[in-house]
């Protein structure tokens, strides 16, 4: 199909409170349509064709990016968010591509060594405007990505830059009315990225031996129903990793199922003929059933304290930032070994050394300090 019969076939398939490519409002420099694509569709394309995405290869996720081959990273999640994303768009009727956009942009802003490297890159610039990784996503794909000589950054659609706003206020631009929520396509993606990490981060657990799958059966309802699921489906499975994985994969099915009959449901219920309308429902229109919340909830809570804290992720986490504040401070005082390019597009010369280091690779931060002749602390 060309970009005219895509549009189409939105116009007569998809719910009515989903966006639509061809009432986009636009981007901030006009460009002509593509004949093929839709308006999403190119926005989709730039940012895997970007280089801040494809650095998120040797970016960490939660396990430190050298420290073995199959964890997970932050592009392998970004993928992993697309999969959930599309899963759930396709079975919602909500706009795929514009949700593959939005998934695949959210962590452009990450930098090195995951939400730990994130803490300690806000410390360093607090005096300085702090530092958050939803807003250095939208300054990623506004300014510091290079597509043509006509305009800095990607030149996306403004609903997707509009979706990368995590945690702000969602403004109608034609009335400046405060909206409660932002697109049903953002609200998607939110709860895919949720789903995703926990899904994944489960899977590195137990085959990194730091999530015993035995004792979570006993402390956690979602993991033992995915387990009789799985005994059910595989009477004759010995408990050994393929088991661990199916049960994995078996949480991971039910949680997308759960939002999808939550959502549908909800859907039902607000009835909104337009994505404005379902911006200002009294709840958000894609969520959780409360049962299954609950236990979504009990999951995050048991990572954090059997996992996310451990002495075995823990120690390279913290040999790793600080290393990565050594660097910081040291570009801080020797601001001619930033690249020129950086100063740019920032207002003072920590903001350039805070634009140069979050677009580091783990392995970069390491490359670069080396050449500086920076040592962590131990």
């Amino acid at each position: 199909m060309n970009r005219l019969a895509k549009e189409a076939w939105e116009a007569q398939n998809l719910h009515p409170a989903a966006s639509r490519s061809s009432a986009s409002r636009g981007r901030a420099v006009d460009e002509l349509p593509d004949d093929w694509r839709t308006r999403f569709e190119r926005d989709r394309d730039r940012i895997i064709h970007c280089s801040a995405f494809r650095r998120l290869m040797y970016k960490t996720q939660v396990f430190v990016n050298h420290v073995g081959d199959n964890q997970r990273t932050r592009m392998t999640h970004s993928l992993e968010v697309l999969q959930v994303s599309r899963s759930l768009a396709s079975a919602l009727h909500l706009n795929e591509p514009l949700c593959e956009a939005i998934a695949l942009s959210h962590d452009l802003g990450h930098p090195p060594y995951g939400h730990s490297g994130e803490e300690t890159l806000d410390k360093c610039m607090q005096q300085y405007g702090g530092f958050d990784h939803n807003k250095q996503s939208l300054r990623v794909v506004d300014v510091l990505e290079r597509r043509s000589p006509e305009y800095r950054g990607l030149n996306l659609t403004l609903e997707v830059k509009d979706c990368l706003k995590k945690h702000e206020e969602v403004i109608d631009p034609d009335s400046g009315a405060r909206l409660r929520f932002p697109l049903l396509e953002a609200q998607l993606v939110d709860l895919a990225d949720s789903t995703a990490y926990h899904y994944h981060d489960v899977d590195d657990g137990i085959r990194e031996g730091i999530l015993d799958p035995l004792q979570m059966e006993q402390d956690l309802e979602i993991w033992s129903r995915a387990c009789s699921a799985t005994r059910q489906r595989h009477p004759a499975v010995e408990p050994d990793r393929l088991f661990w994985q199916r049960v994995v994969n078996e949480m991971l099915g039910m949680t997308i199922g759960d939002i999808r009959r939550e959502s549908e449901q909800r859907l039902a219920e607000a009835q909104p003929a337009t994505p404005l309308e379902a911006q200002s429902a009294e709840r958000r229109l894609i969520g959780h059933s409360e049962e299954f919340r609950s236990m979504v909830a009990k999951l995050h809570a048991y990572l954090y304290e059997h996992m996310y804290f451990r002495e075995e992720v823990n120690w390279h986490v913290r040999r790793s930032t600080d290393l990565l504040q050594h660097l910081v401070q040291h570009l801080f005082e020797n601001p001619s070994a930033v690249p020129a390019e950086f100063f740019d597009t920032a207002d003072s010369h920590e903001r350039a050394v805070c634009d140069f280091v979050a677009g580091m690779t783990d392995r970069y931060v390491e490359k670069i300090a080396r050449e500086r002749g920076i040592l962590p602390s131990y």
